[in-house]
């Protein structure tokens, strides 16, 4: 049956000319990418991996503010218009994580919160910053929290907005879960991510909004883009399949916390429930306040930046007369 082995090596071949196409499409679409949203700061080598850190506003303004973005993002998320504001009369520090953004990451494992801190505390021991009020948003939550836990000397308060802090039922999306593969999730992100990604980036960012409206010319200007890039749409993957047993192991730690921590979340967020999270870890920690806002969303630091400015000032006016007496 010499016509179904031709037939089979047609369709064989098809598939591979398709594959290499898209491989083609999806390098230039990163070539692209890259230049469209080029590194902003400095670059800071760690334990194997080098963070992209931008450093704004003044270097006298009390303690700094260090900034740490969540899953499927970068800085520029936590940069405008959060971070921007704040930089009028605050130093403020803000880090792509390892992995996403222009941070790179050596290894598989350095998908995990407790060594995502590690690495962010190596950073700022290089900055010669000896501590900062640590502002963290969804899945940095669980990133803050370890920072307090296992680095408290680096952490003066902790600003958590729609943090993602208990594990939860259920998982973390198909897709996130395939991609984490080996094999089949490379071979599905070096060919397909980018391209399809371009069609499906505004949509899905503006699901994370609601029930706020996302701004005009968000996806562009968080460089939302970078994502799409192979190693980082990786990377983000593990980022999310390690989480909730990352989180699970640290849960029945977070009494030691004792420095101040504020929470800021949303009734409605459906991205991170405020009943899984933000409730349950504010009842663990002895200095926390707990703020929860009708009709607000996931993205805190967009849709309510001046709130979260004042609590971050509040906190550095309680902080500050405390550390004087000390010293």
């Amino acid at each position: 049956m010499p016509w179904i082995v031709r037939t089979l090596s047609m369709i064989v071949m098809s598939v591979v000319t398709a594959l290499v196409l898209l491989a083609l499409a999806t390098q230039a679409g990163v070539v692209a990418v890259q230049r469209a949203f080029p590194p902003q700061g400095q670059m800071i080598e760690v334990d194997g991996a080098t963070l992209h850190v931008v450093d704004l506003g003044p270097r006298d303004a009390g303690p700094p503010i260090v900034m740490l973005h969540g899953a499927s993002s970068n800085l520029e998320a936590m940069r405008r218009p959060l971070g921007d504001l704040l930089a009028k009369n605050h130093r403020v520090i803000l880090f792509d994580r390892p992995g996403h953004g222009w941070s790179t990451r050596a290894r598989r494992q350095d998908s995990t919160p407790q060594i995502q801190a590690r690495m962010i505390g190596e950073a700022l021991a290089k900055l010669g910053i000896a501590r900062a009020i640590v502002v963290v948003h969804s899945w940095s939550g669980a990133l803050g929290a370890r920072l307090a836990l296992d680095h408290p000397d680096r952490v003066a308060g902790l600003v958590m907005l729609a943090p993602v802090t208990h594990p939860w039922r259920g998982g973390v999306g198909r897709y996130n879960e395939i991609i984490a593969t080996p094999v089949v999730g490379p071979l599905l992100a070096y060919t397909v991510t980018l391209p399809l990604g371009y069609l499906l980036a505004e949509p899905g960012a503006r699901d994370v909004f609601l029930p706020q409206v996302m701004p005009d010319g968000f996806v562009k200007e968080s460089a939302t883009p970078l994502l799409l890039r192979p190693r980082e749409f990786i990377a983000n993957a593990y980022d999310l399949v390690t989480l909730k047993e990352s989180v699970a192991a640290q849960v029945a730690r977070y009494g030691e916390i004792t420095v101040p921590v504020t929470i800021i979340a949303g009734e409605p967020d459906k991205t991170v429930s405020t009943n899984i999270h933000a409730r349950p870890f504010a009842a663990l920690v002895r200095n926390a306040k707990l703020i929860v806002l009708p009709d607000l969303g996931h993205m805190v630091q967009i849709a309510e930046p001046g709130l979260v400015k004042t609590e971050i000032e509040t906190m550095i006016g309680i902080i500050v007369p405390v550390q004087a007496a000390a010293d």
